[in-house]
């Protein structure tokens, strides 16, 4: 695995994303998980693992584990342990977490993505299901901090990588297409203003081909933005400390956007530290190749399966297939757009050139598009058929973005924007330039190619831009080798 080196020390960052299942209850209870309910109104007493209350798996947090498996060409374990996780926390009022350590649901597989236009793989360890904890919440404007139990139970699935990216560009391109998988089968909402997608990042440094460096974990990265300058200031801070002299000790950071500093927050636990055992309230996790074979039929096309039919059926680059496969909203825009159109790789050039541009522009997802995917499609036919050039299209779409009309013809017609495809025309033109630059005549017949343009240039100006550009460069050659 090639990697940029930065003032001689090569990165390693591995992750830990708690994804937050789509559930209408918890993981263990019937207690409800919806977000912004009143502090304390949502945890019950199998959450708090009150005196004769019993733990019971949620068959609907299995069925989102066993469909993240499917996408991510994992094992799928056909028994699974749970664990308890022990560990001190005012946020953790039994004590401990149930979670999976030794046996998880889901093992192994792989994240693929882009990073430009350089395809990267990121291997995965596992995935586990577990509980979440409460959450502490301080009050500093009266001194005080309470505990919040409400998301105490919520189910996650805790997806581990193994320490396969070098850069903090390369981490966040890996946290967005995992963001994009697990919201595309529907198994996490992704908001990660509430909490539902949240990633750790462990960051070590080396030099190259000496053993891994002390890592540092950064905890709690809800932004994808904030992720990347985390990572960047803790790998800038643990170089300056080494080449201070000073050793790297393994720790849990916090990062503090306003500063754009990370802070150590506690010493870093090792599973050791946790005394990991078999919980006995909870029996082993069973799931039969049938239940994975339902789940299988259930589920929707795939990201990665879809971009290969893309490049199969439309002749995309792989690339513009996996681009376009960003969202199943703005795959659906492109399938609807290029079966209307024709014209697939037409279609690809303009979803990702100037609706991207406008939406990002916008901040505004596809689905909110002001431009439809049969107006897109009527516009490049009109491309590809020559009434319009590139240029005039990028008035016809500004139009229609901003509402002036809904038909891509109407358009055209009112601002006059058909190109001039009238040969008898365009050689009146032709001609007329030709006289009028002999010297540009002379200097192309004398093998220099830039004088061509220059006449190209006259022509798509005499004809006030009208002239199809195509035909333009094929009379004029014919006219000057006559």
């Amino acid at each position: 695995m090639t990697s940029k080196l930065i003032h001689g020390y090569e990165v390693v960052i591995g992750f830990e994303t708690h994804t937050q299942l789509a559930t209408q209850s918890k993981i263990f209870s019937r207690a409800p998980t919806a977000f912004g309910a009143e502090p304390n109104t949502q945890a019950c007493a199998v959450d708090l693992a009150l005196p004769g209350t019993l733990p019971v798996m949620n068959r609907e947090a299995v069925a989102c584990a066993i469909k993240l498996g499917l996408a991510l060409g994992s094992h799928i374990a056909p028994v699974s342990i749970f664990a308890r996780k022990n560990y001190f926390y005012p946020d953790l009022p039994k004590g401990y977490q149930i979670s999976q350590f030794e046996i998880p649901v889901v093992q192994g597989g792989e994240v693929a993505f882009f990073l430009g236009d350089e395809k990267k793989t990121v291997r995965l360890v596992r995935a586990h299901l577990e509980e979440d904890a409460g959450k502490s919440l301080h009050e500093d404007f009266i001194g005080q901090s309470g505990i919040d139990l409400n998301r105490a139970g919520t189910p996650l699935l805790e997806i581990v990588t193994e320490p396969d990216m070098r850069s903090s560009e390369e981490a966040v391109a890996y946290a967005k297409e995992l963001h994009k998988i697990v919201t595309w089968i529907g198994i996490c909402d992704g908001n990660m203003q509430e909490g539902s997608f949240r990633c750790d990042a462990n960051v070590s440094v080396r030099k190259p081909g000496a053993p891994l460096g002390t890592r540092r974990e950064i905890k709690n990265l809800n932004s994808f933005k904030f992720m990347q300058q985390a990572i960047d200031y803790e790998i800038r801070w643990q170089i300056e400390q080494i080449e201070d002299g000073h050793a790297i000790q393994q720790a849990t950071v916090l990062f503090d956007p306003d500063t754009g500093e990370t802070r150590a927050m506690r010493t870093k636990e090792d599973a050791a530290d946790y005394r990991y055992f078999p919980d006995p309230d909870l029996p082993p996790l069973h799931i039969s190749a049938q239940w994975v074979q339902e789940q299988r039929a259930l589920m929707a096309e795939l990201p990665r399966a879809m971009a290969a039919r893309f490049v199969a059926d439309h002749g995309l680059p792989e690339y513009d297939a996996t681009t376009l496969t960003q969202s199943k909203a703005m795959a659906a825009y492109f399938e609807a757009a290029a079966t209307a159109c024709g014209q697939p790789k037409l279609a690809s050039n303009w979803i990702m050139g100037e609706m991207s541009r406008r939406l990002n522009a916008g901040e505004i997802g596809i689905e909110q598009a002001p431009v439809s995917s049969a107006q897109l499609a009527a516009l490049i036919a009109r491309i590809a058929d020559g009434t319009i050039s590139n240029n005039a299209a990028r008035q016809v779409f500004d139009a229609l973005w901003n509402g002036e009309s809904a038909d891509v013809d109407a358009v055209i017609e009112s601002k006059g924007l058909k190109q001039m495809n009238d040969s008898s025309a365009l050689e009146k033109i032709i001609d007329e330039v030709i006289v009028a630059n002999a010297d540009n005549v002379a200097q192309f017949r004398a093998g220099k190619d830039k004088a061509f343009n220059a006449l190209v240039g006259q022509i798509m100006k005499a004809s006030k831009g009208k002239a199809n550009p195509t035909q333009v460069n094929e009379l004029l050659r014919a006219r000057l080798a006559a």
